[in-house]
């Protein structure tokens, strides 16, 4: 459970197709003048150096953002906040959502993460310790059920595990259900791997059946290495805000172009 670092992975294709979605959502949000939460569930470290030898060791970085760069305009919130974490730490750096949401959001909004790997957590905190942020050494749905629902009501969940405990599949649509019944108008957004193994597809049943008109998108990429099951990447968007269903087919058409 807690051998995970997601430093191997930072700035992959997945990434940019769930954090490109988080950051629209942010933006969207923050477009209005009302207070907002944005919870974390599975944090990570927040800020990664696509220099370091993990990174380069599977050249995900090199097949993902490295490359699909300029899919997004200055003005993009996604884009927007990755340059504000280069100017800040350099031209390697890459924000995960933390770090993201860390810059997007405004004062008066309210975010809490939750890491539970210690030296993940350690390093979180490190990089978020310039903006109020409540990054919280425990295991993310107990932080969620806790803090649910937040104030401000107003806000984002981000739910984003990393399969490593393959009960996940089974334990996430019960706890999204729970969830979504305490905090009744917040969106929940929840990340997942598309697998050659298949191991997502009945957690989708589930979730698409309790939830009909929740926004699920999908996006199809070449394995990062010969023998790598993850085949793509899936965002489940529980009351997903107006016009998210656009930037998905943006997104779509930009995987689509893709080769190798």
């Amino acid at each position: 459970m807690l051998s995970y670092q997601h430093i191997y992975h930072a700035g992959n294709l997945a990434d940019v197709h769930k954090h490109a979605l988080v950051a629209w959502m942010l933006g969207y949000l923050t477009g209005k003048d009302k207070p907002l939460s944005y919870l974390e569930t599975h944090a990570g470290r927040g800020l990664y150096d696509l220099g370091d030898a993990a990174a380069i060791k599977t050249g995900e970085a090199a097949q993902g953002i490295a490359r699909v760069a300029d899919w997004f305009d200055a003005d993009h919130p996604f884009a927007a906040a990755q340059a504000q974490a280069r100017q800040t730490h350099g031209p390697r750096a890459y924000a995960g959502s933390p770090l993201l949401a860390a810059h997007l959001l405004r004062p008066g909004d309210k975010i809490d993460l939750a890491e539970l790997h210690p030296a993940e957590h350690a390093a979180l905190d490190l990089a978020l310790s310039p903006f109020d942020v409540r990054c919280h050494r425990r295991d993310g749905f107990e932080m969620a059920h806790a803090l649910c629902p937040p104030n401000p009501r107003r806000g984002l969940m981000l739910i984003d595990p990393s399969y490593e405990i393959k009960t996940d599949y089974e334990a996430i649509p019960r706890h999204i259900g729970q969830l979504t019944r305490a905090w009744n108008v917040g969106i929940v957004a929840l990340w997942y791997p598309l697998l050659t193994s298949q191991s997502h597809r009945g957690m989708l049943r589930a979730l698409s059946g309790a939830f009909p008109d929740a926004l699920r998108h999908e996006v199809a990429f070449a394995p990062a290495r010969p023998g790598h099951g993850m085949i793509g990447s899936g965002m489940f968007v529980i009351r997903p805000p107006y016009g998210l269903d656009a930037e998905a087919r943006r997104l779509s058409a930009c995987f689509g172009k893709l080769k190798g």
